[in-house]
């Protein structure tokens, strides 16, 4: 099977890419990120330890890794719309923690926005444009919020 796009000619730009570092415990971090993320006008849809889980049910051995699913309902209400309702599939707009080592976690988050429109599931036009920058400044917000050691 090939791909409809080559995914080697993406910068993290295309998808929407954003990166920090957190000098601090990992369930600090958790909380955090859960209080920048809701600062910046979003909410926490749904959240999971992916570790946990991975560990008990496959015994993967897996150092902390946690996903919160932050979701704008405005952003959500809108993109559902722009897209004939396929969005959905892609929500919520995950932003996953996981600990590099201990007192160190990486934060990390791509757009579903940006995603949803390479891939085909909304618009190329001017009202998922708006939609991208839109919940681009909430992440850029959020992600300042954060006062990270590295971004």
């Amino acid at each position: 099977m090939s791909l409809p796009i080559d995914p080697t000619a993406l910068a993290g730009d295309d998808v929407g890419e954003e990166r920090a570092t957190l000098r601090m415990d990992h369930d600090e971090a958790i909380e955090h990120v859960r209080e920048a993320f809701l600062d910046a006008g979003f909410g926490v849809a749904a959240e999971f330890s992916a570790s946990d889980l991975l560990n008990e049910k496959v015994d993967a051995g897996r150092d902390p890794y946690y996903v919160l699913g932050a979701c704008n309902p405005n952003m959500a209400d809108r993109v559902l719309t722009a897209s004939d309702k396929r969005m959905g599939a892609l929500f919520p707009c995950n932003v996953v923690i996981w600990e590099e080592e201990p007192g160190v976690q990486t934060v990390y988050h791509v757009s579903i926005m940006r995603i949803g429109r390479l891939v085909g599931l909304a618009p190329d036009d001017e009202e998922l444009e708006s939609i991208v920058a839109e919940t681009g400044e909430m992440v850029d917000e959020a992600f300042g919020n954060l006062d990270a050691a590295d971004r």
